[in-house]
């Protein structure tokens, strides 16, 4: 949800201060890296998985339904938070090691938490959905009116429409239903930035010692591409099919503060894949202090350079709100608990659903090849470009299953072979160094396994049923509606994707 804002408006003052704290924080940060300061540092810490599962409300006729206040309020779970859309709410699971049985554990706590939270929000005559797009948003959802009452967001939508000067447009043009078929597109102004809101995600933490976080950081960029292909589950907004994964490109169009010509001059975008590969942590943070005006300049009385002087580990405010406010798509996370400062890298590319076991899916997965690939003896990001990475993940967004991905020794190569020949068995590997047990490795990686093999993954599911149903005679209103019905019931049932029917 990210931290809570009173301010409601910001002075030329608040801005030249903010930049200045943003960069003496920076500072704060060099100094704990050169000293040691890192609870973690020359001591890698035990894995822990953490996560955050972002989900949708519908009514009973499969429309959004914009009541999360009164889902929330029935829930009655800190676990479960507001987003940024009326019709989105967000679950935090709380990070246990990612060791043993443990992560079969976290699945059957997971699967119960969303239980009991659809039977508490089927009370309100609502129901929960884990989807990273909802198929029956249409355009007038996304008028201002829709956005959450946390004052946080409004402040964040006035501050990028300020940035911007005009309304966002979203012009995408998407994959064909039918090989052959027309391409349909979704060209369309929007005067808030709630099109973010349809983007609901599963973002995956893990907890890494500084003096490791580059290695991994390049290594979850180097996969994201195969990560979204193997895991599409975004095809439809606003009645077009658009995207396997649309929610990359309505998530880097709803937050662009640039009008056409700062596009046009280069200038970088808030969502960001970035543009190289790192050395170490700093650099991340220097590029958000070099590149990336405040969007949110709350400014606190806290100096971090004197707290880090008087011995005291800072908070690093200033920091942390201008990082929440660049959106990578693996995001570095600067926290302090209890007193002791660590480091996160936040996956942000996955989309939520379709099941539990899905997710856990998705997230051994990437754990797995995290670990294999950093364990590995030559650096996979050594033999590839960077350009080649973030080219793999718009292929990925745009084709999912059907994309052709770089991949050295390989070269050109579909995800679904490059997973059965390659990220399979190193996933496996990877895991075993987490110390996952056997059970857990066999149950999660038989399932990308069996998407693999199937070829097919949530949205290749989402977009043959809707074009089922059109085939059938229902027009695409009713065919999105029956179709959402349909996954829901399957979602509730709990099998994986790759084993659904039409």
């Amino acid at each position: 949800m990210g931290t809570d804002v009173n301010t409601q408006e910001f002075s030329r003052e608040d801005r030249r201060l903010f930049r200045e704290q943003v960069g003496r924080c920076t500072e704060a940060v060099a100094r704990m890296l050169a000293n040691g300061l890192f609870t973690d540092q020359g001591n890698p810490p035990q894995p822990l998985l953490g996560m955050e599962v972002e989900l949708n409300l519908v009514d009973r006729a499969m429309n959004p339904a914009m009541s999360n206040a009164t889902v929330l309020e029935a829930i009655a779970d800190p676990d479960y938070q507001t987003e940024l859309g009326q019709f989105n709410i967000e679950i935090n699971v709380s990070p246990r090691p990612f060791v043993g049985g443990d992560t079969v554990s976290l699945e059957q706590a997971l699967r119960d938490s969303l239980n009991r939270a659809e039977e508490r929000a089927a009370g309100t005559d609502n129901h929960l959905v884990m989807i990273g797009m909802l198929p029956t948003l249409r355009q007038e959802h996304f008028a201002h009116q829709w956005i959450s009452a946390n004052t946080r967001y409004d402040l964040l939508n006035q501050q990028i429409f300020a940035a911007r000067g005009e309304d966002i447009e979203l012009d995408i043009t998407g994959v064909p239903l039918t090989p052959g078929g027309e391409s349909e597109r979704l060209h369309t102004s929007i005067d808030s930035i709630l099109p973010e809101a349809a983007c609901t995600s599963l973002q995956l933490h893990l907890r890494v010692a500084p003096e490791d976080f580059a290695d991994h950081w390049n290594a979850a960029q180097a996969i994201a591409g195969v990560q979204v292909a193997l895991a599409g589950n975004s095809p439809f907004l606003a009645g077009r099919a658009l995207w396997h994964e649309s929610r990359i490109p309505v998530f880097q169009q709803a937050t662009d503060t640039r009008p056409q010509e700062l596009i046009n001059q280069g200038v970088r975008p808030r969502v960001w894949f970035g543009e190289r590969w790192i050395t170490t942590i700093f650099d991340l943070f220097e590029e958000n202090t070099r590149y990336f005006p405040s969007l949110l300049p709350v400014v606190s009385d806290e100096d971090p350079l004197e707290q880090l002087e008087a011995g005291t580990i800072p908070e690093l405010t200033e920091l942390r709100m201008h990082n929440g406010t660049v959106y990578r798509w693996n995001r570095p996370v600067y926290d302090v608990v209890d007193g002791h400062a660590h480091l996160r890298i936040e996956n942000r590319v996955l989309p939520a659903g379709p099941t539990v076991v899905d997710i856990m899916a998705n997230a051994s997965f990437y754990y797995g090849v995290l670990r294999g690939l950093v364990d590995a003896e030559r650096p996979l990001w050594s033999q590839m470009s960077f350009d080649a990475a973030a080219e793999n993940l718009q292929a990925a967004s745009r084709d999912g299953i059907d994309s052709q991905l770089y991949w050295p020794t390989l070269g050109w190569v579909r995800p679904d072979e490059l997973v059965l020949r390659k990220l399979l068995p190193l996933a496996d590997e990877g895991l075993q160094a987490f110390g996952v047990s056997a059970d857990a490795r066999d149950r999660y990686l038989s399932v990308i396994e069996g998407r693999a093999l199937n070829r097919q993954t949530g949205s290749v599911w989402q977009r043959a049923s809707v074009q089922a149903r059109e085939e059938a005679g229902d027009s695409r209103e009713e065919a999105l509606a029956g179709m959402l019905r349909e996954y829901i019931e399957r979602m509730h049932d709990g099998a994986p994707v790759h084993t659904w029917d039409l």
